[in-house]
């Protein structure tokens, strides 16, 4: 079984927005799969509304309500993005050899 802090945080929160971890010594596994793929569909839904925000900053047309929906969006896939970053990191870390 995996040690305590080779737990992976996975890429959604539990109830009341408390992290989600997986153990398993399996990096290859269903769940941790799962979890890649989540990720991966993160990762491309913020490239793809960094995309929209530029257009839609562009615009001079734009309404409050539109830049006011458009930055919940942005901070709902920003925090995705980040727990991403975080969960890769601590990945990244558990397989590096330690250095003194």
């Amino acid at each position: 079984m995996t040690a305590p802090n080779d737990l992976r945080l996975l890429p959604r929160s539990g109830p009341e927005g408390k992290p989600c971890y997986l153990s398993t010594d399996d990096r290859g596994g269903f769940m941790s799969r799962l979890a890649d793929n989540i990720e991966a569909v993160q990762l491309g839904t913020a490239a793809e509304l960094l995309e929209h925000a530029s257009e839609t900053l562009d615009d001079q047309d734009t309404g409050l309500e539109d830049l006011r929906r458009l930055a919940k969006e942005l901070t709902g896939s920003l925090g995705a993005v980040l727990r991403v970053a975080t969960s890769r990191g601590l990945l990244l870390a558990m397989s590096e050899p330690h250095r003194p």
